[in-house]
């Protein structure tokens, strides 16, 4: 088991890196150019900069059983297709359940914005409730697959 991260954007590198060291678990943050990570505790992988160029990247190093963490839906799609775990940085799991609607929904979004060329609402601040949440799916995703 590995964790592998679409370190772009993600909010909980941290708490990801504190949770991997403590089960001693192999991390892997995969970036693009633009961002930088400070820390000696994961592996991270630097792609160029390029639409699902760091997408791709995580998805050809997953392997059944890793756990992935993204807030993109197809990736998460493409890492349950390969029989590894998906969590959302704010504490829930994609699951073969899920998938699907929540790609249904990723697509009419898409679709009403590109007819309306309107932006979506403001997305909420992060809170330290959505932190914890994380945090308790990663440790329990670990400790029941590991």
């Amino acid at each position: 088991m590995r964790i592998l991260v679409d370190a772009d954007g993600c909010p909980v590198k941290d708490i990801i890196i504190k949770v991997a060291k403590e089960y001693k678990i192999k991390v892997i943050m995969i970036k693009n150019i633009f961002h930088e990570i400070k820390d000696d505790y994961p592996e991270i992988i630097t792609v160029d900069q390029g639409r699902d160029v760091a997408d791709l990247a995580l998805i050809n190093l997953t392997k059944a059983g890793d756990i992935v963490i993204t807030q993109d839906y197809g990736v998460a799609a493409m890492a349950l297709g390969k029989k590894a775990y998906a969590l959302h940085h704010n504490g829930w799991e994609y699951t073969e359940r899920n998938i699907e609607e929540l790609l249904m929904k990723r697509h009419v979004g898409q679709e009403m914005r590109r007819k309306h060329k309107k932006h979506s609402a403001k997305i909420p601040k992060r809170g330290k409730k959505e932190d914890e949440e994380f945090e308790k799916k990663l440790r329990e995703t670990i400790e029941v697959n590991q």
